[in-house]
C-alpha cells in the first residue's frame, strides 16, 4: 500500500508540470513532432509503407524521447537543490527512497499522458485497415519502458547537479550512448580498446535493441528484465547520491 508521503509528493510533482509552460510545451512539441515525422511524405512515412501499422510512429519515438524526456527529468532534483528546498523536503517524515520513487513515477505518468494523447493515430490505422493490435500494444509498452529508463538516468544526473542545463546535457549524452550501444560504429570504436567480452556486455546495454525487439510484437524476459534493471539501477544510484548529499 502506498504511503501518504508518497501520494502527497507524487501529486505535488505531477501537478508541477502544469504550473509552468514547460509541461504544455513538452506536450505540444511531442505530439506535433511525432505526428509530423510519422506522417510526413518522406522515406519511411506512414503513407509510403502502405500498411495499417504504427511502425513509422514507433521508429521515431526514441529520437523524440532522447531530447524531450531529459527536459522533463532535469528539474526533478536540480531545481530543488538550486532553491535549497531539498533540505526542507528531507526534514519532513519522508525517506529518500520514497521521494525518488514519487518524483520518478510522477514524471513517468506525465510522459504516459503524452503517449496516451497519440490515440488518434490508433484510430487512424483502425479506420484504414486491420492492424495487429498486439504489436501496437507492445509498441506503446516498450515506449513507456524506454521512457522509464531514460527518466531514471535523468533523475540521477538531476540529483548530481544544481544546474538543469548540465543535467539535461549529461542525460542526453548518456541516453544517446545507451541507445546506440549496439550500432556498428560504436562497437567498432569500443572494440579498438576493449576485449571481446566487454564488447558483448556493452552491446547488450543497447536501449534501442531491446526497444525494437518488443516493438516487433515479441515479448522476451530479457527485454523486460533489461528495462527493470536499468530503472532500478539508476533509481538506486539516485538514492545513494542523495543520501550522501543529505549527510554532508
Amino acid at each position: 500500500m502506498l504511503s501518504p508521503q508518497f501520494k502527497a509528493l507524487y501529486k505535488k510533482e505531477f501537478q508541477s508540470f502544469f504550473k509552468t509552460p514547460l509541461g504544455y510545451v513538452f506536450l505540444v512539441i511531442f505530439l506535433f513532432g511525432l505526428g509530423y515525422m510519422a506522417f510526413e511524405p518522406g522515406r519511411g512515412s506512414f503513407f509510403l509503407l502502405r500498411e495499417a501499422s504504427l511502425r513509422s510512429f514507433f521508429d521515431y519515438v526514441p529520437w523524440m524521447f532522447i531530447f524531450l524526456v531529459p527536459a522533463v527529468s532535469m528539474k526533478l532534483w536540480a531545481d530543488e537543490r538550486k532553491r535549497g528546498t531539498v533540505e526542507l523536503l528531507f526534514s519532513m517524515p519522508i525517506t529518500v527512497k520514497i521521494a525518488v520513487l514519487a518524483k520518478f513515477f510522477a514524471a513517468w505518468t506525465f510522459v504516459g499522458l503524452a503517449m496516451s494523447l497519440t490515440f488518434p493515430m490508433i484510430i487512424t490505422v483502425l479506420i484504414l485497415g486491420r492492424p495487429d493490435l498486439k504489436v501496437i500494444f507492445l509498441g506503446y509498452t516498450s515506449s513507456m519502458l524506454l521512457a522509464g529508463a531514460m527518466l531514471s538516468v535523468g533523475g540521477f544526473f538531476s540529483a548530481m547537479t544544481k544546474n538543469q542545463v548540465v543535467s539535461f546535457i549529461l542525460t542526453v549524452a548518456t541516453c544517446f550512448v545507451l541507445l546506440m550501444a549496439d550500432s556498428p560504429p560504436v562497437l567498432e570504436l569500443v572494440g579498438t580498446f576493449a576485449p571481446r567480452y566487454v564488447l558483448n556486455i556493452f552491446e547488450s546495454l543497447s536501449m534501442l535493441g531491446h526497444f525494437e525487439s518488443m516493438g516487433k510484437g515479441v515479448i522476451r524476459l530479457s527485454d523486460l528484465g533489461y528495462f527493470a534493471i536499468m530503472i532500478s539501477f539508476w533509481s538506486f544510484s539516485s538514492v545513494i547520491l542523495l543520501n550522501e548529499n543529505k549527510s554532508e
